[in-house]
């Protein structure tokens, strides 16, 4: 029928095959030809039953994005599956891959549905801000029930097949042969002389539903949304197919869709979306990406230890290599201990523990890293140290190995220098706790290879990393748009504002929290160990390491924690030191609110970004996007420090830092000539974002 839908007739059962690759989404391309396939067939004799399969690597995986906020072209899903619901014979989905969003949508409007089973099945459009527009809240609940309907619209996760046939979702699961099998059990559903009901007349799980029971889960849920919009309207969607006839309750689905679909957040998340795919990038055609089969790590502390099980659960062998036979078993032992946390939680299997534990191979040699392909340095943040480690992969990695620092802050141009081989030296800075953390910031340095850089950014998807290439600078892009975030901190102190003022602004913007207690949280001793380092004080911080006050560690920090609680609370007795230094220097308290704690943080935050775009350390504007919502918490609603400043208007951020670099002469409101620019076109000039 077309290039993307086609038609074939297998012993009396019409296969109607979606071929739109990657992910056969449902553009307009598929959705026409889909609809027109799906009329004649109503109306067909010759068809007993009805299947819809996809060719390729999966079933649909989702509408296409692209054309959100775009004006709708017809037939749009919803009437696909309305369509669908009007065959008097049995239609049945064949699904394998992955059904998400409108893919499982469009499964929903079938009779039935069978998987194969590695398939999955979700509605994931929570991610991007939206709700699943096709029906998707009135159906699932229909099927699966309302608990499990709202755990999997709110959560966005998908679901096994295996999970979704004890659930109810799934008619059948097979192990082999999907297609072949799915015509079988079409032909057997058109054999029977029960009545076919479609999906949204099956009330009986719906009927179930203790509503007191629910509104609890659902205000449970709501309390984890962090101040997002998708998740609460997927909640009220499900309720309304709860209390509401189908057809009012859908009505209602497509008016929240649309509200979301138009707002700021969606806008935000379906930046984000694309913005992940591009970081990851790297410049050249067809460049061969260089094998990897074993993982070697240097240092087995808690970033070693981490990164370690971040390749292991991706199924990588690993060389864990440390100084002496006693640091390597405590090494071991944290990481044995970790897992047997997550297979308590019951996150882990005992038998997938097991599988990954037996991937680690400990010495203290480095010869024994002479077989693997990338070798990774996450010893002490000291540039003699990496450079003497440097220097003795160098003497035994095998020509072609990728050798790779986890350095926070320093100049991989510099480690690279201390090799022979500096095209295949790069940076991996990950994120603590490495195995948890999503975020990946490559280091390319001046002399990295394309291919080398291509082979890492491959693995980072493959051990499930959001990956962003970066260049060479003191803290690459996080660290150091970090540290003018933080520049105001102690001034804005020791004008008057608490540490939980100061916080408490951060996390009514949606940061899940603020500076000062993330400080306590990490080690207020790792920030003054980094400040001596670089010959630099910080008046406040400084006096409470000096009194041993390292944050939640040490039970006080900017807060107290009383009994090992980690719930932070204020302490007179900071409040009180910090009276005394901002005596010493002669400033007077005054009131400071929420709006210039942000100008003071947020606005300087935005203007280092511009100036790294400047530089071209990132490439692109949602490069800094992506470092900034998974590796430091930027709330994904905003989309990103660089994303916001359009929403927050970029006028008005170079207007009050020139009202800031006026009144304090500080550098670090001093507007960036790209951000000035932005202000002037609407756009991050020439920096793809």
């Amino acid at each position: 029928m077309s290039n993307f839908v086609s038609v074939a007739n297998e012993n009396g059962v019409a296969v109607v095959t979606i071929d739109n690759p990657p992910v056969n989404a449902l553009s307009f391309a598929v959705r026409k030809p889909l609809y027109e396939a799906l009329i004649a067939l109503r109306d067909d004799p010759a068809a007993k039953a009805i299947v819809i399969a996809c060719a390729g690597r999966t079933f649909v995986a989702g509408a296409d994005i692209t054309e959100f906020g775009k004006p709708v072209e017809q037939p749009e899903l919803r009437a696909i599956i309305a369509l669908l619901e009007t065959i008097a014979r049995p239609t049945v989905a064949a699904i394998h891959g992955t059904a998400l969003g409108g893919g499982l949508e469009l499964a929903l409007g079938c009779h039935f549905r069978v998987a194969d089973r590695g398939a999955r099945l979700g509605l994931p459009e929570v991610k991007l801000g939206l709700l699943p527009g096709g029906g998707g809240t009135m159906r699932l609940p229909r099927l699966v029930g309302t608990a499990k309907a709202l755990d999997m619209i709110v959560s966005g996760a998908p679901i096994p097949a295996g999970e979704a046939e004890a659930a109810g979702l799934v008619d059948a699961v097979f192990d082999d042969d999907l297609l072949a099998q799915t015509v079988r059990f079409a032909g057997e559903m058109a054999d029977r002389s029960e009545p076919l009901v479609p999906v949204r007349d099956r009330n009986g799980r719906l009927a179930e539903t203790d509503l007191a029971f629910f509104d609890a889960q659902a205000a449970a849920l709501a309390k984890k949304a962090r101040g997002l919009d998708a998740p609460l309207a997927c909640a009220e969607a499900v309720r309304n197919a709860i209390t509401l006839p189908f057809d009012e309750a859908l009505a209602a689905e497509r008016q929240l869709f649309a509200k979301l679909v138009s707002g700021d957040q969606s806008r935000a998340q379906r930046h984000l979306f694309f913005a992940e795919r591009e970081a990851a990038k790297v410049p050249g055609k067809d460049l061969q990406k260089r094998g990897v089969a074993r993982v070697g790590i240097v240092g087995a502390g808690t970033m070693g230890g981490g990164i370690a099980m971040a390749f292991a659960n991706g199924g990588f062998p690993v060389t864990l290599l440390e100084t002496s036979a006693e640091a390597l078993r405590r090494g071991l032992a944290t990481i044995e201990k970790n897992y047997a946390v997550s297979v308590g939680r019951g996150s882990l299997s005992d038998e997938a523990k097991k599988e990954r534990l037996g991937l680690f191979r400990g010495s203290t040699d480095y010869a024994d890293l002479a077989d693997c392909d990338l070798i990774i340095e996450a010893v002490f943040e000291d540039m003699a140290v990496k450079k003497e480690v440097f220097g003795r992969l160098d003497a035994v990695a095998k020509p072609g190995a990728i050798l790779a620092t986890n350095t926070s802050y320093l100049d991989v141009n510099a480690i690279a220098a201390s090799t022979s081989r500096p095209q295949d030296v790069l940076g991996m800075h990950f994120f603590s706790p490495a195995n948890v953390m999503k975020l990946l910031e490559i280091v390319r340095a001046e002399k990295t290879a394309p291919d080398a850089l291509a082979t890492v950014a491959d693995l980072a998807r493959r051990i499930g990393k959001v990956a962003v290439v970066v260049g060479v600078c003191h803290g690459f892009v996080g660290n150091r748009m970090l540290a003018a975030r933080g520049a105001e901190n102690e001034f804005l102190l020791l004008e008057g504002a608490t540490p939980g003022q100061v916080d408490k602004a951060f996390t009514d913007f949606g940061w899940p929290m603020g500076p000062f207690q993330m400080g306590d949280l990490a080690g207020l001793d790792i920030g003054w160990r980094n400040r001596k380092a670089r010959g630099q004080a910080a008046a406040i911080a400084d006096t409470l390491c000096e009194q041993g006050r390292f944050g939640q560690k040490t039970g006080r920090g900017w807060y107290r924690y009383d009994g090992g609680s980690r719930e932070p609370a204020q302490d007179p007795e900071v409040e009180a030191l910090i009276r005394a230094k901002a005596a010493e220097q002669g400033i007077a308290a005054r009131a400071i609110g929420a709006e210039e704690i942000l100008e003071r943080t947020l606005y300087p935050l935005v203007n280092e970004g511009a100036k790294i775009l400047e530089e071209g350390i990132a490439a692109r504007a949602s490069d800094i996007d992506v470092v900034w919502v998974n590796g430091y918490g930027f709330p994904v609603g905003k989309g990103g420090p660089m994303f916001w400043a359009g929403v927050e208007g970029a006028g008005k951020i170079v207007e009050r830092l020139e009202h800031w670099h006026q009144r304090t002469g500080r550098a670090i409101f001093d507007p960036a000539a790209m951000l000035r620019r932005f202000a002037e076109i609407g756009a991050w000039e020439g920096a793809g974002g």
